[in-house]
Formats: C-alpha cells, structure tokens, sequence
C-alpha cells in the first residue's frame, strides 16, 4: 500500500480514531532516533578524534577512509530501499550503524576546526533547523513545488563539489557552502512538511509504520548534518 496516497477520509470511524492516536506516537519516534542517531554521531566523532590510533588509521589510509564512504552511502541506500524488505530491528540496527560510520568520518571537524567555534555552529544549526522544522510542521503552504526545485539544486550541489575537488578554488568552494545551506534549510521544512503528511494518515503505529517514521528520522538527521557541515565551512574558525 502507498501510504502517501492513503485518503483518510476513507477510513472507518474506528481506523480514524486508530490514525489519529498512532500519528503522535509516531512523530515522537521520528524525533527520538533522530536526536539518538546524533548522539551516536557526535560522540562517535569526538571519540576517534581524541584517538590518535583511529585518526591515523582512518585519515592515512585512503583504503579505510574510501571504505568508510562507501558503506555509508550502502547504508543509506540499502535502509531506503529494502525498508519493506526488514524487519524493524534490522533496520534499526543499520540506522545506528550509519550514525556510527557517519560519526567516524566527520572526525576530521574537530582537527580542522577549533572546539569552541564546532559547539556554536551546531548550536546556530539547532536553532535554524528547529524553526524551518516548525515551519514545515505547521504552515498551511503546500512545499511539495519546493521538493521538485531542491532536488535539483541538491544534483547541482553535488556536481558543483566534484568539480570542485579538481579546481580546488577556495572561492567556489565558498559559493557551494551557501547554496548548501540554502538547499538543506529549504529540505529541513519539506521533509518535515512530508513526514507530518505521511504519518498523520498512518492506520496505526505497527511495525511498517515505524519503519516509515524511522526513515523520516534519516532524512532529517541528513538534513541537520549537512546543513551543519555548511554552516560549519562559512562560520567556523581554524585551528591554524
């Protein structure tokens, strides 16, 4: 069943009352991994930052580091495409695992940037995501015309940083961090608008559901983390 498509209207009176009881339940979810899958990523991060061993052995080895990447993106995409196909620890588990190798990869912040400047840009991204977060949840406006404009901006967004890893100019390196925060301020209200939608027409909060909440919390703790790594190359301040 496509649950994007599920008229509520059509319900029973008593699949009504079911919807209506699983939608807080299941917001509360999305938020709880969400915040969880932070906690792993930033504690994870500052973790393999304070061991000089793992610090070697990540950033010095382009085998490990390159092997890193890409079980995160197998991650990512596996969750997202074989969700029906898990259980819902499964997919937990690998949600967890992604903050895990998420967290190991980011280590490098606290190398390149100085302490003080990483906690008031998360701070700054907290706030910015909570209030275009709200703004998704609660406005009236229709985002779904802005879905189409940031997904191809966000195509852009990643062509533009390939090419750029050759050119290596420090100038357009710049002008891709602010379009970034754009793209993700921007993602931050409409994936929060979407997963509202999709589970305020939730049947119930069974297992299927809670794997639709789970991978509502993946994409926006996507979006807090590179909203963050953006803020993080305009705002912050280095070490040398």
């Amino acid at each position: 069943m496509d649950y994007e498509e599920l008229n509520y209207n059509s319900l029973s009176r008593q699949e009504q009352l079911q919807s209506s009881l699983a939608f807080p339940v299941l917001m509360r979810k999305v938020y709880l991994w969400m915040a969880l899958a932070m906690v792993i990523t930033g504690l994870t991060s500052y973790y393999v930052a304070t061991s000089p061993a793992l610090l070697e052995m990540i950033f010095t080895n382009s085998a490990v580091l390159w092997g890193l990447i890409i079980g995160e993106l197998a991650l990512v995409f596996g969750l997202s495409a074989a969700i029906n196909k898990l259980s819902l620890p499964v997919a937990t588990l690998m949600f967890v695992l992604y903050s895990v190798v998420n967290g190991a990869t980011m280590s490098f912040i606290f190398l390149v940037y100085t302490s003080t400047s990483i906690v008031n840009v998360f701070l700054i991204t907290a706030i910015t995501f909570a209030v275009m977060a709200a703004y998704g949840y609660f406005t009236k406006k229709d985002l779904t015309s802005w879905g189409r404009m940031l997904f191809m901006a966000l195509i852009g967004l990643i062509i533009a940083s390939i090419v750029n890893i050759f050119l290596k100019s420090s100038g357009m390196n710049m002008v891709i961090s602010y379009i970034g925060v754009l793209v993700f301020v921007g993602l931050t209200a409409y994936d929060s608008q979407k997963i509202k939608e999709m589970l305020m027409q939730a049947p119930d909060a069974g297992e299927t559901m809670q794997k639709l909440a789970l991978l509502g919390a993946l994409s926006l703790y996507l979006d807090f983390i590179n909203l963050f790594l953006y803020l993080l190359r305009i705002l912050g301040s280095s070490r040398d």
